[in-house]
């Protein structure tokens, strides 16, 4: 066991039983542990893990809910969420739904009725603020896998909400963990977000720890030291001053080739200029990285942004399917060598400058890559997958001000695939930055920044699109006037739903795009949506209360669609019972 892991019993015996409080309403005594099987291919009824399977597709193959029906869906049940900023996605295994609160509380609540099975609230130490966005929760064996304000992976046991163990993943506060822990193949990862200008050996990182002990077992520094590969990419800057490049979205998983796949952030301070790395690649930043689940060892990477200055994270999921790649010619940026002909193990992605790539999830490769919406950061990608960026967009002196588009195109907001379409659904945001260099003091982002109507579709602050993985080709797209804030789910029943910043949570046709059904709920649609079924009946679930937002942004809403935080709940919707199959 590592340093800094304790099981439950040593947690009795000792006066760091403070730390943790639970409390076990009730208890589920036919739960069944949670197996690698179960994650890679759940029953149809449950959401197991955030983007219910390992390959992020965020795709539930039920149908009871459909195309002709779905006008009559109604409020089945909702429960309130303690106060904070919330992001979450419930999951539901087995009929028990499983909540991560941004206020440190996790709970298990019957899936047909919010009724509480059981509690789990920890007691954190002082100074440290109990709220925070967290994304997500895992499950798997016999536990909940939490990752708290105080930096500890947290192993809850699924039956009770007792603590089974808990390890200290960093003792430094300037750690966050805005997105919480994935379960893959008896390894628990976690990334985390880093303080902008703090300093780390090397940098932010990416953590690997036992399922059942909550040992580490290794940890990938993002950003790449002198002497190692791309070690000579941060403008000579000595390693104790290359920060930030969080890895603070959620990993997907291949289990034939053993390879997790975690995107990553910024560099620190945001404008090269303020910390005097020059307009060199600063490696791994805004990249895909491919790791070994068993090893940690960095088997591949690809920089999706090459010297970041306006914070264009390419932290989003990473969706994963097997097709042939044909990019149409609709499609800006593709490899020549590609043949149509042969299926690929591919990598989906998209970033908050607004370029969606499609990589070979085996090799890295290069496929292809198209604006998701209208850019003016990257210039072009070579076949090779070269990027190449505006430089005369980069700060040329403390002071001077730039503006650069998109904001954050694809942000938090996770998207869908359908094995039904062959396409991604995705949630984006349609703003611009401006932003002005700042002296840097060796804290904070070295920026003032605003947000600013993009140039196209002015009107615009948000869509929804779908587009083909295989050809690149747009199927649909919806434009609305405000910000698209909610993640997405597809489901068998040809349908994907999604909400946004003026409380409505929609369902769209996944063919057409056309809005079927919408439900305008207390506050804006901040969490995932998901599907899930507990006897015979299909459930619709999303989060809503307010979550992060952007300088500005506010301001750019239509009158009368400004919406506070505030609220939080989860709304659960189903058909009347007269209608169910």
């Amino acid at each position: 066991m590592s340093i800094g892991s304790r099981t439950l019993s040593a947690l009795l015996l000792t006066t760091s039983l403070c730390l943790v409080g639970a409390a076990a309403y009730a208890q589920q005594s036919d739960f069944v542990s949670i197996t690698d099987e179960i994650l890679n291919n759940p029953d149809d009824a449950d959401w197991p893990q955030y983007r219910r399977t390992h390959n992020n597709w965020a795709f539930s193959p039920l149908d009871q809910v459909n195309r002709d029906n779905v006008e009559f869906l109604q409020l089945a049940w909702s429960r309130t969420v303690g106060a904070g900023r919330i992001e979450s996605t419930p999951l539901v295994y087995d009929g028990v739904m499983y909540i991560v609160h941004p206020n440190s509380v996790v709970e298990a609540v019957d899936a047909t009725n919010g009724n509480l099975i059981w509690r789990y609230e920890r007691e954190l130490p002082e100074g440290v603020n109990p709220t925070g966005v967290n994304r997500n929760i895992a499950l798997y064996g016999d536990n909940v896998y939490y990752s708290s304000r105080d930096n500890y992976l947290v192993a809850i046991n699924a039956r009770t909400g007792q603590v089974e163990w808990e390890t200290l993943m960093s003792d430094d506060r300037v750690v966050s963990h805005s997105s919480g822990p994935i379960a893959h193949n008896g390894v628990i990862v976690t990334g985390r977000s880093c303080n902008p200008g703090a300093s780390f050996d090397g940098g932010c990182f990416i953590m690997g720890h036992d399922a059942n002990s909550g040992e580490l077992l290794w940890r990938v520094n993002t950003i790449a030291a002198p002497g190692e590969p791309g070690g000579d990419s941060w403008g000579g800057l000595p390693y104790e001053n290359r920060y930030h490049v969080s890895p603070w979205g959620v990993s997907s998983y291949d289990p034939e080739l053993g390879l997790i796949y975690i995107g990553t952030g910024v560099p620190g301070p945001y404008p090269s200029i303020a910390q005097g790395r020059n307009e060199d690649d600063a490696l791994y930043s805004d990249s895909t990285l491919a790791i070994n689940i068993e090893t940690g060892d960095l088997e591949w990477y690809f920089q999706h942004l090459p010297g970041d200055d306006w914070d264009l994270d390419n932290t989003g999921e990473r969706i994963l399917v097997d097709l042939p790649i044909d990019p149409s010619d609709e499609v800006e940026w593709s490899n020549p060598d590609i043949d149509p002909m042969e299926t690929r193990r591919v990598l989906w992605m998209a970033n908050k400058g607004g370029i969606q790539f499609v990589l070979d999830r085996e090799t890295g490769e290069f496929l292809w890559a198209d604006p998701i919406l209208h850019q003016n950061v990257v210039l072009g990608v070579d076949p090779d997958g070269t990027v190449h960026v505006d430089s005369s967009l980069r700060h040329k002196e403390i002071g001077d001000t730039v503006i650069v588009g998109q904001r954050a195109a694809k942000n938090y907001w996770p998207g869908t695939y359908s094995p039904l379409t062959g396409a991604v659904y995705q949630p984006l945001h349609n703003s611009w930055l401006q932003q002005t260099s700042l002296e840097w003091a060796g804290a904070g982002m070295g920026a003032a920044r605003i947000s600013i109507r993009a140039p196209e579709n002015t009107e615009s602050l948000g869509a929804v699109k779908a587009i083909n993985v295989s050809t690149g080709e747009v199927l649909w797209e919806q434009f609305w006037p405000t910000i698209h804030t909610g993640g997405l789910v597809s489901t068998g029943g040809g349908l994907v739903f999604g909400g946004d910043y003026s409380r409505a949570f929609r369902a769209y046709d996944d063919t057409t795009g056309e809005v079927l059904w919408q439900s305008l709920l207390n506050s804006r649609i901040s969490g995932g949506a998901i599907s899930y079924e507990v006897e015979g009946v299909q459930y619709i679930a999303v989060t809503a209360g307010g979550g992060s937002i952007y300088e500005g942004v506010i301001d750019l809403a239509p009158e009368g669609l400004e919406q506070p935080d505030g609220g939080n709940s989860v709304f659960v919707f189903a058909l009347p019972a007269s209608m169910r199959e």
